[in-house]
């Protein structure tokens, strides 16, 4: 895994002239915020050796350098997921090759149904913490010293001085913000009533089916990490409502230049360690 990841960022690193510290993973209907980069290197994922290719709607699938404000940052434009067929290696594959590269902090993003009774559609949620129910973990197997120690620490997964960064600048634009627990499942389905009952009840807020891997592996490799869901849709106890993905990547897309002013000033903002 180690050569292959080497190879990648060799791969990556001879196309870029300047490597950026930050990376974004943009989710579900978010991906516009690349609008707001000024792009100067573009690579489709079916280019670059041992990488997956997205197969999901509504995820372009390429990796994205330039400027977003006065930032370098990287930009996945598409994520991979483990419902898609892709074992958990492949799906945080990427953040391993970021590591590689010299990313110090990881940005991600993600639709998700709420199951918070104060939560409404369309709510930006930041992620306090999450819960792991993937029947699979990224770190089974080797560990090999180099990515990271074979049992790390996740005492703050999200970085506390993150989100209160996140949460002055929707203060300043008068954004409305909610915090919660990310609950991370294998999908592909949406949730049963009873399943969203059972997340809420065992200390879940919002519930979808990526970003837990992707973040478990960001922080064995030291990564500091940021993330921020959209609720599309409901699971509350009596207003559990039917949802399909294209009703998801609708809200995701309304929400898009509330969640993209926060993202922009908050990597703009921040003071890298």
């Amino acid at each position: 895994m180690i050569t292959q990841i080497k190879q990648t960022a060799e791969f990556i690193a001879a196309r870029v002239n300047k490597l950026p510290k930050t990376a974004i993973i943009l989710g579900t209907g978010l991906g516009e915020l690349v609008n707001h980069i000024e792009i100067s290197v573009s690579i489709p994922y079916k280019e670059i050796p041992n990488f997956p290719v997205s197969t999901v709607e509504g995820h372009s699938g390429r990796l994205i350098f330039g400027k977003l404000g006065n930032k370098e940052i990287m930009a996945m434009q598409g994520r991979f997921h483990f419902y898609e067929g892709y074992d958990m290696k492949q799906v945080t594959f990427p953040v391993r090759v970021m590591k590689e590269l010299g990313i110090k902090t990881l940005f991600v993003s993600n639709a998700s149904g709420g199951m918070n009774p104060s939560f409404k559609i369309g709510d930006l949620m930041i992620i306090t913490d999450h819960i792991n129910l993937f029947p699979e973990h990224p770190l089974r197997g080797k560990n090999y010293e180099d990515l990271g120690p074979r049992f790390p620490e996740m005492s703050e997964a999200y970085s506390a001085r993150l989100i209160a960064e996140a949460k002055k600048v929707a203060d300043a634009n008068n954004i409305r913000v909610v915090e919660g627990v990310y609950v991370g499942t294998q999908g592909p389905t949406f949730e049963t009533p009873a399943e969203y009952r059972y997340f809420h009840r065992i200390g879940g807020d919002a519930v979808g089916m990526s970003t837990v891997p992707e973040v478990i592996v960001a922080r064995h490799g030291g990564m500091e990490v940021f993330g921020i869901s959209v609720i599309t849709d409901l699971g509350i106890e009596g207003v559990v409502e039917k949802v399909s993905h294209e009703e998801v990547q609708k809200a995701a897309a309304a929400a898009e230049p509330r969640m993209t002013l926060i993202m922009k000033e908050l990597i703009n903002n921040f003071e890298e360690l």
